[in-house]
């Protein structure tokens, strides 16, 4: 049993918060906090700069190995066992459609304990805070998760239960986030404040940008020394060939992203490329929506970025329309062979062909069994790349090609009606001063857990 002992300064300062599972993204509370730091932001202090005096030539006695341990902890008196770590780890693996190999599965294995005793200590300290969450409450955030899946509470716990997960595990992880989140909202954000000529600068830098190029990067960051850079760059590496294999870029930087954006998958946000290092710009300028680049070895570390949109800095984007669609599909039996498939599709673009406007779609849709499904203020930026290029070329009435799978069947939108962009302004005053305020509240917040950290007294097996 190893044992590390840290004793409490007394001072506890910030954490962050975010749910560390891609299956709870789209369940992310209100209050859930978003920072949008780069990089180059570390947790306080220039780490590389102190000086531990440490001998050339060492020799490590005794053998045991701090890089090999069973994934189980007590953190402060809280037992953290194989079957939680097995538990979330069901979960990201489900998030990366099960592709996952055993070596990389190994080291999200040690990834994952590492959140839970963040996640520990987070409800601990709000508990000491005086801050528990009512399990009602939690209850009510589970079910909007299965809502999410299309599955009542009972059908999602089994579903989890297949994939080796438990109801338990998200629970936990609910509860997590709510209780650090109200912590935060109460110990920091009362003392956070931004002044009114810093907003103003803000709108000033934004006016004199209009017209110019900005990107939404996402970036996974791993620190690297001299001595380990080979290793974290074929680390990097392997990451990259990961997310091209499939796996989710969002759910890769939560778990091994060193920046403070790891909590939000690795977003950066909105960004001008003079705003990032010349290694970054330049990489973030060549590629197209959704091309991913890496490993690139910046000072610290190395990145791999994830270009996930672009647009001009207070100008109104065509993508930002406002579609009304209506979906007509037409599933395949279980069984269908691709020539089987490639002709009923056929037999579908011939009947669309008969669509005149949205007012017949339903009529068609009825003659060859399709499902027709109306979707309103659906933004043409949302839709795969693919479709915008379609539809934003598309007059009201007009039909995109026929488009799908064997898997998912063929299907067609219609465009019913369209809203334009109104002219892109700055954001208001208020709105970048809660965005201010919420970096800031982030910074302090990566600091708190830091000291949580420090002061916690952790026993590995």
């Amino acid at each position: 049993m190893l044992s590390v002992v840290i004793q409490p300064s007394g001072m506890v300062r910030a954490a962050r918060s975010g749910l560390r599972t891609l299956l709870l993204t789209s369940v992310m509370i209100g209050a859930t906090l978003q920072g949008v730091s780069a990089q180059t932001v570390d947790d306080g202090g220039d780490i590389a700069t102190q000086q531990l005096n440490l001998p050339k030539d060492l020799t490590v006695f005794g053998k045991n190995d701090p890089n090999v341990r069973k994934a189980t902890a007590i953190v402060n008196g809280r037992i953290i066992t194989g079957t939680d770590v097995d538990q979330r780890l069901a979960l990201i693996i489900t998030a990366n459609g099960g592709k996952v190999e055993a070596e990389e599965k190994e080291r999200l294995r040690v990834q994952v304990l590492r959140n839970l005793i963040d996640e520990t200590l987070q409800i601990q300290e709000a508990a000491a805070n005086d801050i528990r969450v009512d399990p009602a409450e939690v209850n009510q955030s589970y079910e909007r998760v299965a809502a999410n899946f299309r599955q009542s509470p009972t059908q999602f716990e089994q579903y989890l239960r297949e994939r080796g997960s438990s109801s338990a595990s998200i629970k936990r992880q609910i509860e997590g986030e709510l209780a650090w989140s109200r912590l935060l909202r109460r110990n920091i954000q009362p003392f956070v404040n931004v002044s009114e000529d810093e907003v103003k600068s803000q709108v000033d830098r934004l006016n004199a940008a209009k017209g110019s190029d900005e990107v939404r990067i996402g970036e996974i960051y791993l620190q690297a020394t001299p001595e380990n850079r080979q290793q974290i760059v074929a680390n990097a590496r392997n990451i990259v060939e990961q997310i091209q294999k499939g796996g989710s870029f969002q759910a890769y930087a939560r778990q091994f992203s060193e920046a403070s954006t790891a909590v939000v998958g690795g977003d950066l946000g909105w960004v001008r490329p003079s705003q990032l290092p010349p290694e970054l710009a330049q990489a973030a300028t060549d590629l197209q929506v959704g091309q991913l680049a890496g490993p690139i070895e910046t000072v610290g570390g190395v990145s791999i970025i994830y270009v996930m949109d672009k647009r001009k800095v207070l100008t109104a984007d065509p993508r930002d329309s406002l579609l009304s669609l209506k979906q007509l599909s037409v599933l395949f039996p279980k069984g269908t062979t691709e020539a089987q498939a490639s002709a009923k599709a056929a037999a579908f673009a011939a009947a669309i062909k008969e669509i005149k406007g949205c007012g017949q779609a339903n009529e068609v849709g009825a003659k060859i069994g399709a499902d027709v499904v109306d979707n309103d203020n659906v933004k043409v930026r949302d839709l795969p790349p693919q479709l915008q290029e379609i539809l934003l070329n598309l007059q009201v009435g007009e039909a995109t090609p026929p488009f799908g799978s064997i898997t998912d069947g063929v299907r067609v939108l219609v465009v019913c009606g369209r809203d334009d962009p109104a002219s892109a302004n700055a954001p208001n005053a208020e709105q970048i001063m809660a965005q201010m305020e919420e970096e800031r509240v982030n910074k302090r917040a990566r600091i708190y857990l830091r000291d949580l950290r420090r002061d916690a007294v952790i026993e590995y097996n």
